[in-house]
């Protein structure tokens, strides 16, 4: 069985943005919302070793707010065996220099992804003798290891889905703004013993049969729920980018999510980075009532959940 606790729910920004006054952050300021962390799960095996799925700026309360997580044995531990990255924005990367103290765990992530950590040397704060980077193979199921080679229970299939080069890494002038594949995976979680795996895609552009076929009925999915329109931000008045601009796929309309999903059997579906400028926060929305009732789910933080 796959233990799964989310630890922050939110697009980038969280809930409630710094800097944002939409409907939904002034709920959450005003204590009628609870307030949700930029996107991040645990996972693990046995309940004792884990494995954190990105890590995010808000990794430090995210863990406070996280018993699973926390030390075990004195005077230093971690019950963290390893952190997997599903791209390199920065509300996934950021919260790796909050792990910087002398504590061992593997980070995995694309070949592609792992250059650009290498190539930014404030990551050289996470001591390679501690933290060894290994690249994560494509297409093959893998065991999660430790620092140490230990493994932690946990298995992966990582699979490359259409998306986009991290944000602070665009060119403008390149096509698709210099996204190449392994910018953005998607992951198939599992343990040997389970039956059904998390399918975890918390970035996703498009969704091609491929990716689809690639379910199987039992398992449960964790998907890109960032915007539910494709122009919500340009209409609320919160920034010029649509969703596709931004490497989304909106969660309504005929090309969105909830349509796209519809025929594809699993065993739970649930939405999980949520902007703050997405109506399905507000709980009694016509959003909200509209996604329930295609049989989603909307993550939160400290939802906890097991894939059998």
């Amino acid at each position: 069985m796959l233990r799964v606790i989310v630890l922050g729910a939110a697009a980038g920004g969280g809930l409630p943005q710094w800097n944002c006054g939409c409907d939904a952050c002034r709920a959450a300021r005003a204590g009628r919302l609870a307030p949700q962390t930029q996107s991040s799960i645990a996972v693990s095996a046995d309940g004792a070793h884990w494995v954190l799925i990105n890590a995010s700026p808000d990794i430090r309360q995210q863990l406070a707010a996280t018993p699973a997580l926390q030390p075990q044995h004195f005077p230093r531990s971690t019950p963290i065996r390893a952190v997997l990255l599903t791209n390199a924005d920065v509300d996934h990367i950021a919260g790796l220099l909050s792990l910087r103290e002398g504590q061992p765990f593997a980070l995995y992530a694309t070949g592609r992804v792992q250059g650009i950590v290498a190539a930014n040397a404030v990551f050289n704060v996470l001591d390679r003798q501690l933290v060894p980077r290994r690249a994560l193979a494509l297409d093959t199921e893998q065991a999660v290891l430790d620092a140490d080679g230990a493994d932690s229970g946990v298995r992966v299939e990582a699979f490359t889905i259409p998306g986009k080069v991290a944000l602070w890494l665009e060119d403008p002038a390149a096509a698709n703004f210099g996204s190449v594949a392994e910018d953005t995976i998607g992951l198939a979680i599992s343990t040997a013993d389970s039956v059904g795996r998390l399918i975890y895609l918390p970035g996703c552009a498009a969704l091609p049969s491929d990716i689809k076929a690639r379910l199987r009925p039992g398992d449960s999915l964790l998907f890109d729920g960032t915007t539910y329109t494709d122009d919500e931000m340009i209409r609320a008045g919160l920034g010029s980018k649509t969703a596709a601009r931004m490497g989304h796929l909106p969660m309504s309309g005929e090309a969105g999510s909830m349509a796209l999903w519809r025929d594809v059997p699993l065993a739970s579906k649930r939405f999980i980075h949520i902007n703050n400028s997405n109506p399905v926060l507000l709980p009694h929305s016509p959003e909200r009532a509209a996604i329930a009732a295609a049989g989603w789910q909307l993550a939160h933080d400290g939802m906890e959940f097991s894939v059998e």
